[in-house]
């Protein structure tokens, strides 16, 4: 079972991890209501590299994951990949919950698209993915 959640939170996250490539090369759609907004106006506007800084991060989290939940090995260093998992569950969490002002399932600003989704969509699938990555960690495959 664990290797079978392990599949699904790999396809997610590396999704999540192109779907950010293809944003910083240019691509537009959905690019809009990814980022929080004030008044109507973005929070911020990521640059390219910054976009790429969260693409590899992405991807690298699908491979801890993917490693974690033995899809794949990486020998004598399988526990570390575990303790990563770990870290990983917890910073998803995190941002299920957010940071009480735009982001999470707290944010104070509400009302724009992006807050929208972000209840909708974007928290409770942070929370899954935490709980699902948990579980990955704590389990032995």
């Amino acid at each position: 079972m664990v290797t079978v959640i392990a599949r699904v939170v790999v396809s997610v996250v590396a999704a999540l991890g192109l779907l950010h490539v293809y944003w910083a090369l240019g691509g537009r759609t959905g690019k809009s209501a990814a980022v929080p907004e004030i008044n109507g106006q973005r929070a911020f506007v990521p640059s390219r590299t910054q976009t790429l800084a969260v693409a590899a991060a992405l991807l690298f989290a699908a491979t801890v994951v993917a490693i974690a939940g033995g899809i794949f090995r990486a020998g004598e260093f399988d526990g570390i990949f575990r303790i990563l998992a770990f870290g990983l569950s917890v910073t998803f969490f995190a941002r299920a919950v957010g940071d009480f002002h735009l982001v999470g399932f707290f944010k104070r600003i509400r009302g724009t698209r992006f807050s929208r989704l972000d209840t909708l969509a974007f928290a409770p699938m942070c929370l899954v993915l935490g709980l699902a990555v948990f579980y990955i960690a704590y389990n032995d495959v």
